[in-house]
């Protein structure tokens, strides 16, 4: 198990300033990058790969630097998002490249473990330049996967795939992050880091503008009210009697459903029990609807 840790990191071009003091830890399991186009991800997992040193602070993999420490390579799987192959050779002699470089004990061996994990054995001997985008995304990861790094480092991993490969690259990942192995990828596709990780790091203008859990992030934002769906034996009864709680801040009745906003996310949880017994209400539904990812991240862009 690796762990990687960026202290007061700060990377500028002349200048323009890419990455700016950000401090944040990877711990072992799956977590998402998170960003709009330009905030500065890409440079992020440059730095934490080696390709780029900080122009400030320090990023390190289990205590070591990762500019100018080739030994530290070994731990470390990279997929970039622009793509670096050679299409005429096969899908196999490109893993096998990647195994020798790394200089394994069994290279063929490890190459075909390798293309058998990303589920492109069929089509390993034939070349890339007739493959999908989608075959060739993957045939990139079995190459950043072949030497078994404890840390995985994808930028926008699900460019170019179709849904089947999607769901199978998105269960490769969760079975890689409950085995250990410390996984960050990046994406400004919500949906995407949504369905793969919980743990998230927003980067906004090159600055880490929110970390942890999406859920959590979004209950300590006590700025807006928070959207709750609602279901019940009796919608408007429940509705009139919510009115007078001091924490919702509106409400609409639709049919079979109660919206409300709040903005108090602890008070209103804390009163709708409460209310609904008084009335004599039962409630068979309580929601929260704007907790997604884009929920979290419209805020913390618009801030």
């Amino acid at each position: 198990m690796s762990t990687v840790d960026l202290a007061a990191v700060s990377r500028w071009y002349g200048n323009v300033v890419a990455v700016n003091d950000v401090t944040m830890s990877l711990a072992p399991g799956v977590t998402g990058l998170l960003g709009p186009n330009g905030a500065g991800k890409t440079t992020v997992l440059h730095m934490m790969a080696g390709f780029l040193p900080p122009s400030q602070g320090t990023v390190t993999i289990d205590g070591e630097p990762t500019w100018h420490h080739p030994d530290v390579y070994r731990k470390i799987g990279l997929v970039v998002e622009r793509e670096a192959v050679h299409g005429f050779l096969t899908g196999y002699e490109f893993v096998l490249a990647s195994a020798r470089l790394h200089k394994l004990a069994a290279p063929k061996t490890a190459a075909r473990r390798a293309i058998e994990l990303v589920e492109m054995t069929e089509a390993a001997d034939r070349r890339i330049e007739t493959y999908s985008k989608g075959m060739r995304q993957r045939v990139r990861v079995a190459a950043a996967l072949v030497h078994e790094p404890p840390v995985l480092l994808l930028d926008e991993p699900f460019n170019g795939m179709d849904p089947r490969q999607r769901l199978h690259m998105m269960d490769l990942l969760h079975a890689m992050g409950s085995a250990g192995n410390t996984v960050l990828f990046s994406s400004h596709i919500l949906e995407e880091v949504e369905q793969i990780s919980g743990t998230v790091q927003v980067i906004v203008s090159g600055r880490l503008a929110a970390s942890g859990d999406f859920r959590t992030i979004r209950r300590l934002m006590t700025h807006r009210p928070h959207v709750f769906a609602i279901r019940s034996t009796d919608d408007r009864r429940l509705a009139v009697a919510l009115l007078g709680e001091e924490s919702v801040a509106g409400i609409d009745v639709a049919a079979g459903e109660i919206e409300v906003r709040a903005s108090d996310y602890g008070a209103f949880t804390r009163a709708l029990p409460r209310i609904a017994i008084r009335e004599g209400v039962r409630v068979s539904q309580l929601r929260p609807s704007d907790e997604s990812l884009e929920s979290v991240f419209a805020y913390l862009v618009a801030s």
